[in-house]
């Protein structure tokens, strides 16, 4: 019988699923790092994630990442954001998605407009504002 791959989950820290701030806030944040941040592309020392990727397949990896994308805005919504800050974030995820459509032009837009950065800021500042024991420091 051939060798099968198990997963073992304690080798690896699961993000938390219960509904409190602090995980909705850990949860975003692996996103956010998903979509923007996951290698560093060399010679330019600049950070790409998924949405980098997604975007150089046409339509339908931008659908993808503007999915992805709104999965932040849905938690941002449990979270209790203000509408304004709803649109906001959804505004960054659009413009994010219409450029993305634009032969070449998405694919460097990609690199250089972070909508999912942005909405990670409005939470972070809102949260910081609203709910200070979630608070994380970053070291």
């Amino acid at each position: 019988m051939a060798n099968t791959f198990r997963m073992d989950p304690s080798r690896f820290d699961a993000l938390p699923l219960d509904r409190g701030i602090a995980a909705s806030r850990q949860r975003i944040e692996a996103m956010e790092k998903l979509l923007e941040r996951v290698v560093v592309l060399p010679g330019i020392n600049r950070p790409i994630g998924l949405d980098v990727v997604l975007g150089l397949v046409p339509v339908i990896g931008d659908i993808a990442a503007a999915a992805l994308g709104s999965y932040i805005i849905w938690e941002a919504r449990n979270l209790g954001l203000s509408r304004f800050q709803m649109l906001r974030m959804m505004g960054n995820v659009g413009f994010d998605a219409v450029l993305g459509f634009v032969p070449l032009v998405g694919d460097a837009a990609d690199l250089l407009f972070r909508s999912n950065t942005r909405n990670l800021r409005i939470i972070r500042k809102h949260l910081d504002r609203h709910h200070p024991s979630s608070v994380v420091v970053e070291g």
